[in-house]
Formats: C-alpha cells, structure tokens, sequence
C-alpha cells in the first residue's frame, strides 16, 4: 500500500496510535493562543483547547468534512502555481502552507480519535471509521502529489540551496514517501503500480472481514464454577454473563485477546485449554467453513505486494520495508536476530525442562504441549511469589503517577501541573502542562489529558492490558502549535475510600505509554512531519516505550512508586526481588516466540515458497516445542495481513534491544546522580527531543556513541547467564 506503507507517511503514521501502541505545587497558566484558533477549527475554544464539553459526533463529522475538502483543495491549487511558475519557493510556497491547513485536519482526527477510545457511546466505531477514512484519503494525499515530489526532489538535489538540516529531512521525508509511492516512474508503469495497490487493499479488505468472523463466531460457555475459581475478579467481570455478579455464572469465552490470554492462564480444564487453543490457531484457516477461509487470500496479498516492490526497483517487498526502518538492511537485522536467537533458544530449553519438571511434581502426566504453557507458567511463577496480582494494595495509582512523574521531572529537567481549566470529556480525566525548566518562558511547552479508569464497555479495549497515546496536536512552529496528546488506560476505578489499585503489569503499561507519549510532548523539531514520533523509522518508534519500562525493575524506582494504600507500609523487599525475577520467567520462550513471528514476517514477504512449508522449517528452529499438527496460526496472523506491519513484526524486539541498550548506560553509572541527571539531559536532547529530524540510528550514536548490541537485551533477560548455566 502506498499510503500505508509509506507509511507512516500518513495512513499509519504515529500519530495514528500506537498500542501497545505515544508518550507528567500548584500553578495554572493556560497555553497562548496561537494561529489555530476557534476560527480555524470549530471544535475548538478560545484558549485554543478542544472543546470536549459541548462535542458531538456530527459536530466531528462536519468538522472533518469540510478540514479535508480544505486541504484537498489547497493541495490542487497549489499544484497548479507549480505548473505555471517557474521559480516556486518549495518552502513558503509550498510545504509551510500545506502545514498551515493541515493542522487543524489533524487535530480534528486526533479529538475523534480520543473520543472513539475513551467514549464508544460518544464516538461509535462506525462513526469514527468514517472519520479516519475520510482524513486518511485527504492526507495520503500530501504524499500522493507528484508535482510536489519532483519539486522536493529537484530541491534536495539543488547543491547550491541552503537547506537547514531540519528543511532536508523534511524533503528527505517527501522524496521517500513519494518514491515508495511510485511517483518516480514512469506514466504507464506508475499505472501500473497503482493497479498493484488496489489490488492489495482489496485483498486486505477481503481478509480482514473473515478474520473478524472466525474471531466473534466462536464462543464458549462454563457452568461449571471450579473452572474458574481461581480467576482475577477483574477477569470474571469479562466473562461474566451479569457483570455485576461476576461470581455467579455462567462465563463465555471467546477469543478477544483480552479475555483468551487469562483463560489460557487460569484454565485448570486442560481439555478446555485444548480446545479454545484450538479455536484460535485454526481461524481464517481451511479447517473454518469456507467463508471465512483466507489461505489463498493472504497467499495472493503476499504476492502483490512482492511484485509491488520489484516494481519499485527491489527484490522483495521485506527488502522494501527496509528503508523506513532503522534496522536497515535485511542482512544486518537477520544477524542482529540470529544472536538472540541463539542465546534465547539455549536458555528455553532449560525453561521448557524446568517447566516440565514443576508440572509433574504436582501429577500432570503428560507431555508438555503449546496449550500448557501459559497454564503452567502463571502455576510456576506464583510458587515462587511471581504474581503480579499479588502486591496491587502497594500500587495505588495516586502514588504510581506521583512517582512516576517525580521520575520524568527529575531525569528530564520538566514539571508537569495540574490545570483544572480545560474542558474534559469524563469527570475522571485529568489535564496536565508541562514547563520546561530549562528555558525561561511562562508558558507550558506541551498539555496532556489523562483517562485512566475502566468504563465497562464505554472504553475500546483490545488487549488485557491495554493503553492508548492519542495525539491530538503536533508541534508546529508553522501553526504555532504545541504539542497535545491523550493519555488513555482502562485500569480499576476505585471503589469507595480505596483507591485505583495497579497489578504490576498496569504498572508497566503505564511506564510505557508516558515513555511513548514524552517523544511527543518533548519534541524541539518545528516541522510537524519529523516532530515527535512523525518520520520515525517503525522499529524505533517503541524505543522509548522500552526504555521507561526498564526503570521498573530498579529497587529505588519500585520504593519511589509503591506504599501500602491503607498502612502507607513500603513494599516489601520480597515483593521488589519477586518482581524482578517475574521478568527473567520463560523469557527464551518468549523471545524465540516474537523472533519466530518476526522472522516468519520477513520470509513471507520475500519468498514465494508456499506458507505452509515455511512454517514447518521455521518452527524447530524457534521453539523447542513441536509444531500441532493443527496450528495454522499464519492465517490469522492479523498484524501483517490487515494490521499495517506486514515486513514489520519485528519491530517490537528490535526497539526493545534499543531500549536495553541505553538504559545499560544509566546502570553503568547509576550510583552517581549527577551522572545520571547528565545522561536524562543527554536523552531528552536525542531521543525524547529530535523526533525524526535525523534517521534513528544517527541519534542513538549521538546517545551512546556507538552503533546498538543486542547484548543488553540479552543480560536485561537474564538470557547471557540462563544460556551459559545450561551449557
């Protein structure tokens, strides 16, 4: 897909979302009003804030109607002052003013947004998707222009123009968004090129209808209560015929990722496992009923979308996806891959024994198999005080934020304030500035709202542990805009006098969103399309995501942010080595698990070798497990045939060795405060600062001043020594 691929460019730019996928006393200054007033954008007020407390979807609706008209509009006219003038400015001609109209598009996309995940009664998804698509359209098309892409072409290749560095990765930015767009060939082929991309997005449209049916149609129900017994409350209510009784039953499961992962876990019926593991791997497989079946589907995406890139002038549509990824080239991340690998696969066949051994001790007489695996591991890290469940009453929420933006404000030299002054959509949402205490100026430098509690069905929800970085504003030196994001989680409410109580693994979600989120609100760069997380190569755009999480296995961070709700008693010094060990539990298995995928990704997008047989001879290789005679996950491998990842999967793994690595440099030095103050400011000014204003490997280098190792990753896993005690 052009626009998709591209990327980023814009249908799946970051602004778009990124789960999993953006990135903190008492003073209330409110932010100046800037260009994009009220009058520019009717949803928002005069303090240039969006106006959540009057919102409708048809006031959305409307908004977004005519902002992308206007921005169609300027696009053609603007093209047409190409081809008349000889001497065009491609900056203030060109480029300022396209920013200029599409700021307020893209705001108004970014409050729907908000809405759709934080109130589906408000923002319901077939009301949003109308939305999206329709801004998607209008802002492919700032990529789509192919006047505009010889313009930035003849303009980056002009030796004696003056670019500053920022105005060339911005052309930088259009010249490759343009190319992968085909708009570098010729007439008949670049028509040719366009077939190609219909193609691939009606194949996509295709599969994605079957993969949403064979999830919703299964379902199954319990009676029997000692399945369930030892299910989280949190849980229950999910499956819960009456919510409100979550104890009385009957409980259906289905496959929603957030309600199969804790069944797969608690289950203690492994013929139920069995099957629900069985339902999930065959869906969209030729073990469905025909309508849902998409083997032949994905196999004719896969193929267009190879002929797509040899069309471009690659071998391979993987060989393509290269060149918005920091990893850069095929050879350099196979390798990068095959070492963790290797020390992964040695440490899983320890795990895979010990695991083994633990479920026998307690009379399981079987071999162990795919579906056991989460059963016996949640069974064997609770032995061992690994229950992240376990320690909630020291996880308050109130004292979790508090900690944690102590952490940002004394590492990044911010401070983030309350402002009760803005408009909010929920009673529950706060709204946050942020100063900067570097520079002089009153002024917050960045706003964010944050929603943090649950709503039953009220909130989108995906995942068990699921968070949401919405943007609704870019920087913008052009639009004199700051940046504004969205802040949202669907964590307990509280209940009475008892606060909002974290299980560990909110505790980490909420780690890494504001670590996501702070590439955005932190960005120095004045072009919105390289600000933030804007032109960020795909496997760089989690770094900072990783990077915030790694501070939770700190024992002076877990004090910093931990205290007994109700006797204010810290958390116990077991607890703090139980969560570190929680983190070391079966992680070759789940590394080799997203290496698999990430290498069954690349090898699908470059080898015309039927999937099955690819399957077949990649498995062993990753998993000490056989492969089920039965496992056909490839067709429903959603995130790369209608999840916008396609050649990508291993975008997660490679932005967390990212992470490892720099963080390796905060423990190297981290009895010295002043030290580390010294490397949060170094940070801030790279990763959290520069956005995508130099190519993401070029700024880790101005970080660590050196090219990335895996070996970090590897020793934060506890891998490097799991491997050798196996050896």
């Amino acid at each position: 897909m052009a626009v998709s691929f591209l990327g980023r460019g814009f249908a799946l730019t970051r602004r778009n979302l990124l789960k999993v996928p953006k990135r903190h006393g008492y003073i209330v200054l409110l932010p100046e009003i800037g260009e994009e007033s009220s009058e520019k954008n009717p949803l928002l007020k005069d303090d240039n804030l969006p106006e959540f407390n009057t919102l409708t979807i048809e006031k959305c609706t409307a908004a977004i109607g005519k902002q992308t008209v206007d921005f169609e509009e300027k696009m053609k006219s603007l093209e047409k002052i190409v081809e008349t003038t000889k001497e065009i400015d491609v900056f203030n001609d060109w480029l300022h003013p396209i920013e200029d109209v599409y700021l307020p598009l893209e705001t108004t996309w970014g409050i729907a947004k908000t809405l759709y995940f934080s109130n589906q009664s408000l923002m319901p998804t077939k009301c949003y998707v109308g939305i999206h698509e329709r801004a998607t359209r209008a802002a492919a098309s700032k990529f789509g222009s192919a006047p505009l892409f010889k313009a930035c072409k003849e303009a980056l290749d002009n030796k004696d123009m003056k670019w500053t560095h920022s105005q060339r990765r911005v052309l930088t930015k259009y010249v490759l968004e343009g190319t992968l767009n085909g708009l570098q060939l010729e007439s008949k082929e670049l028509e040719k090129y366009m077939d190609d991309l219909r193609y691939i997005m009606s194949k996509i449209k295709e599969y994605k209808p079957k993969y949403e049916s064979s999830t919703a149609v299964y379902s199954m129900t319990i009676h029997n209560k000692q399945v369930v017994e030892d299910f989280p409350e949190d849980c229950l209510k999910s499956i819960a015929m009456d919510p409100r009784q979550p104890y009385t039953g009957p409980w259906t499961i289905n496959l929603k990722p957030y309600i199969l992962q804790p069944f797969m876990e608690y289950c203690p019926d492994r013929e139920l496992r069995a099957k629900v593991w069985d339902a999930d791997v065959t869906r969209c497989s030729n073990y469905q009923e025909r309508s849902v079946q998409a083997s032949v589907t994905l196999e004719e995406l896969r193929a267009k979308r190879i002929e797509q890139a040899k069309r471009l002038g690659f071998k391979n549509y993987a060989e393509m996806s290269m060149e918005t990824k920091m990893a850069g080239t095929l050879e350099n991340l196979y390798n990068t891959m095959e070492i963790l690998r290797n020390t992964a696969f040695s440490a899983q066949k320890q795990e895979i024994a010990n695991l083994t051994e633990f479920a026998k001790e307690r009379d399981f007489n079987d071999v162990i198999r795919v579906w056991d695996i989460a059963f016996w591991g949640r069974k064997q890290r609770h032995m061992h005080n690994c229950d992240e469940n376990k320690w909630r009453d020291y996880f308050p929420l109130p004292t979790v934020l508090s900690g944690l933006f102590e952490h940002i404000e004394t590492l990044f030299n911010v401070k983030i304030v309350e402002n009760k002054k803005a408009d909010i959509w929920h009673k529950d949402v706060r709204f946050f500035d942020i100063f900067d205490l570097n520079g002089s100026g009153a002024a917050p430098i960045a706003n964010f709202y944050l929603d943090p509690y649950a709503r039953g069905t009220e909130k989108f929800r995906k995942e068990q542990n699921s968070g949401w970085v919405s943007t609704i504003k870019s920087k913008s030196k052009i639009g004199n805009s700051t940046p504004l994001i969205a802040l949202i989680f669907n964590f307990p409410p509280p209940m009475g006098d008892k606060p909002s109580l974290l299980s560990f693994r909110d505790v980490q979600v909420l780690f890494q969103k504001f670590g996501h989120a702070l590439q955005h609100l932190l960005t120095t760069v004045e072009y919105s399309d390289i600000a933030g997380l804007s032109f960020v190569e795909w496997d760089a755009v989690f770094i900072c995501d990783f990077f915030m999480e790694n501070w939770l296995y700190e024992t002076s961070m877990l004090q910093k942010i931990s205290e007994h709700y109700e006797t204010k008693q810290p958390l116990p010094e077991e607890a703090i080595e139980s969560i570190k060990r929680m983190r070391l539990h079966l992680a070759g298995y789940k590394l080799c698990k997203e290496l698999y995928l990430s290498h069954l990704d690349l090898e699908l997008h470059s080898s015309e070798i039927f999937w099955v047989a690819m399957m077949k001879r990649l498995w062993p290789k990753y998993f000490v497990l056989p492969l089920e005679k039965r496992d056909v996950h490839v067709c429903n491998f959603e995130a790369i045939w209608s999840g916008n990842w396609a050649a990508a999967y291993f975008s997660k793994v490679w932005s967390e060795m990212i992470a490892a690595d720099l963080y390796t440099a905060f423990q190297e030095v981290k009895s010295d405060v002043s030290q580390q103050k010294e490397l949060g400011a170094r940070f801030r000014d790279t990763f959290l600062s520069l956005g995508g204003s130099y190519p993401a490997a070029e700024v880790f280098r101005k970080f660590r001043g050196r090219d990335p190792s895996p070996q970090a990753l590897l020793d934060n896993l506890g891998l490097t020594r799991a491997a050798k005690e196996t050896k």
